[in-house]
């Protein structure tokens, strides 16, 4: 899968040249997690990207699966394109709840989950949230209501790159998951074959799943590199990381 993820990165960092916006070391950090929820796991389930600055790369992963034409990538930020700097459910088509105010996708992801299982639905709620996003009070709000609806349905990626750790250190988020209750599941979130065995483990309570990450994965002059955080490449970077991606 190397080569596809290649490619998307590459249709990444091409959208961020050509608008001059993007949150990119954000999106290589989830593309394998959202990558192999698109093409291995999600069948009538429904998937919130709590953390909306990362849309780049669920942008590319859905013009991949086909829920819009792959045009709509070159339009990225610009005036009247459907793709904003963070998703739009009225615009873009599979993204299912707006997002980009941190904190509210997991609360909004526990009320879908609590109303599939009151219509006795099979489906799941997947949602990825940022390690920098556990600092919301609503996240663990949103945490310990989950548990007491016992939401057996509901599955929390944390995509763990350590981005927050300059202003708070959250430590080990696999305990405090466990301390609300929650079955916890920690994996290499670049390894396809760890993301997949965990997104389809059993559990008979809620999961949070503790992806070990690293920000700008894949292009070293931008793998944890704060400098990098919201801003798009020079002309002479972007064409760089293209050769670093062949």
């Amino acid at each position: 899968m190397t080569k596809v993820i290649n490619r998307l990165k590459k249709e990444i960092i091409q959208m961020a040249f050509q608008a001059q916006e993007g949150h990119v070391p954000s999106a290589f950090s989830i593309l394998d997690i959202l990558w192999v929820l698109y093409d291995r796991v999600l069948k009538k389930d429904y998937f919130i990207l709590s953390k909306g600055h990362g849309c780049l790369g669920l942008y590319a992963v859905l013009a991949e699966k086909g829920f819009f034409p792959k045009s709509w990538l070159a339009n990225f930020g610009r005036f009247n394109s459907h793709l904003g700097g963070h998703p739009d459910c009225r615009q873009v088509p599979g993204v299912e709840a707006s997002t980009g105010s941190l904190g509210h996708g997991l609360p909004l992801a526990v009320g879908m989950a609590m109303g599939l299982k009151i219509r006795k639905r099979q489906s799941k709620v997947y949602c990825l949230i940022g390690d920098g996003e556990a600092n919301e009070g609503s996240v663990w709000e949103a945490v310990m209501l989950a548990t007491q609806h016992r939401l057996d349905n509901l599955v929390c990626l944390v995509d763990y790159n350590h981005s927050t750790d300059r202003a708070l250190n959250l430590g080990d988020l696999g305990v405090k998951f466990r301390s609300f209750g929650w079955q916890v599941k920690k994996i290499n979130g670049h390894n396809h074959q760890e993301i997949f065995e965990a997104l389809k483990l059993a559990h008979k309570k809620p999961l949070a799943i503790i992806a070990k990450t690293i920000k700008g994965y894949g292009v070293k002059e931008m793998e944890n590199n704060p400098a990098w955080h919201h801003r798009s490449p020079t002309k002479e970077e972007m064409e760089r990381i293209l050769t670093e991606l062949n």
